[in-house]
C-alpha cells in the first residue's frame, strides 16, 4: 500500500469516528475556506485588468497620468474592499 493510500485510509477513519460537533467544525471551516478563495479570485482579477488599463491610458497620454493615477488607485480602493467583504463572511461562517 502507498503511502498515500495509507493517509487518505486514516482521514477517513478520523472523519468516520468525528463527533456531529467536530463534523460541523470541519464543514464550516472547509466551507469557509473555500467561500473566501471565491472571493479573493474576483478582486485579484479586477485589480489586475485595472491596473493594465490604465498603464496602457498613461503610455497613450502621458499628460493625463496624474488624473489616470488618482482614478486608478480609487477604483483599486473599491475593488479591495470586495475582498474584505469576502474576509468578513470568512470569518463569520468559520466563526457562526
Amino acid at each position: 500500500m502507498s503511502a498515500i493510500a495509507s493517509a487518505a485510509s486514516q482521514v477517513i477513519e478520523l472523519a468516520v469516528e468525528a463527533t456531529p460537533a467536530e463534523q460541523k467544525a470541519n464543514s464550516a471551516a472547509s466551507s469557509a475556506g473555500f467561500a473566501y478563495g471565491l472571493a479573493a479570485i474576483g478582486p485579484g482579477i479586477g485589480i489586475g485588468y485595472l491596473v493594465g488599463q490604465a498603464v496602457q491610458a498613461m503610455a497613450r497620454q502621458p499628460e493625463a497620468a496624474g488624473q489616470v493615477q488618482t482614478t486608478m488607485f480609487l477604483g483599486i480602493a473599491f475593488t479591495e474592499a470586495l475582498a474584505l467583504i469576502g474576509f468578513v463572511v470568512f470569518i463569520l461562517l468559520k466563526f457562526a
